[in-house]
């Protein structure tokens, strides 16, 4: 399974059973922003597609009060255990692909020693990426609506952010300094 959208509707089956449209409004709050879908006719794409690999299974909720009654009873999904363990799995590969980029994307700007001018400006744009991205950008938990009471993926979303931006920008400013110092020690043409 390749699809994010599969492993991240597998996630919020695993955090609580639900229902398709439940699920895609949960799936928009917390996912919208980093991995938009368009509809919610996603979402039952990811339930189908979990439910024949055997990660979910359907479950009948009953329904209660007089608003239910009379209605077709909405199917509510949970996860397997099969579910719960390739989801581990995959979110530990999703770290290690993580973690790979980042050594990649160091090693790469560390090949520009002979151009430490041209990896200065590499720096400067990646610097500004960062403070761009305010599409990603997580809130932190004081920024939520009144109305949300911010779960734990929401916190620990919220906390990662924050420390990786404060851990990013503090790399940034190292490699600066380590070009910058390459840029003084670099003999000048005359």
């Amino acid at each position: 399974m390749r699809s994010p959208v599969n492993w991240t509707v597998l996630g919020l089956v695993i955090e609580r059973s639900s229902y398709g449209w439940e699920l895609w409004t949960r799936f928009e709050r917390l996912y919208g922003d980093v991995l938009p879908i368009g509809s919610e006719s996603n979402v039952y794409g990811a339930l189908d597609a979990l439910r024949d690999r055997g990660m979910i299974e359907e479950v009948r909720e009953p329904r209660t009060g007089a608003s239910g009654a009379g209605r077709q009873p909405k199917p509510h999904y949970r996860a397997t255990a099969e579910g719960l363990e390739a989801y581990a799995a995959w979110v530990i590969a999703q770290a290690r692909e993580h973690n790979r980029r980042s050594f990649l994307f160091a090693r790469q700007l560390g090949a520009l020693a002979q151009a430490p001018e041209t990896a200065l400006g590499i720096l400067e744009r990646y610097e500004q990426a960062c403070l761009d991205d305010k599409g990603a950008r997580i809130p932190t938990v004081s920024e939520f609506p009144a109305r949300v009471v911010p779960g734990l993926a929401d916190r620990l979303a919220s906390a990662y952010g924050r420390n990786v931006m404060v851990a990013t920008f503090g790399w940034i400013d190292y490699a600066r300094h380590e070009f910058m110092a390459l840029v003084s020690e670099k003999p000048r043409s005359r």
